[in-house]
């Protein structure tokens, strides 16, 4: 059998996409206005969308990648990734058998789940406090 007679299958660049990931990035630009604008965040819950696999993987390939990353490991693990967009993050929450629970585009100038909360800026100074009435 000569390369001429071999079958070939081709597959649409498009394969498995639903036709919602598109009108995705066009939210994603006018949350971008928003934030720019008004200092508003926004966030879409992707899980919560009607997307294929393959809607995901179309959106992280035209989100491309930043040069932020960030692993939390608190009952499972989160990742952070700033995509090529400044200011638009995806972030994936993980189980402990490192199963997606949830997974988010944020639009904002920090993540949530990496700010520090005042609960915990106190605690931190109570720690520092510790310390240094140790040293003395």
């Amino acid at each position: 059998m000569g390369i001429e007679q071999i079958p070939v299958t081709v597959v649409s660049p498009d394969a498995g996409l639903s036709g919602n990931a598109h009108p995705l990035l066009r939210e994603i630009v006018e949350m971008m206005g928003a934030l720019a604008c008004a200092g508003t965040p926004g966030i879409l819950d992707l899980a919560a969308l009607p997307l294929t696999p393959a809607d995901k993987v179309w959106l992280r390939e035209r989100l491309g990648t930043g040069q932020v990353q960030a692993t939390l490991d608190a009952e499972g693990i989160s990742s952070v990734e700033e995509t090529a967009c400044p200011g638009v993050w995806w972030v994936t929450h993980r189980d402990a058998r490192e199963r997606v629970l949830s997974e988010f585009i944020e639009v904002t100038l920090v993540p949530e789940i990496l700010k520090a909360y005042p609960e915990d800026v106190q605690m931190g100074q109570a720690y520092l406090e510790n310390v240094i009435s140790e040293l003395s």
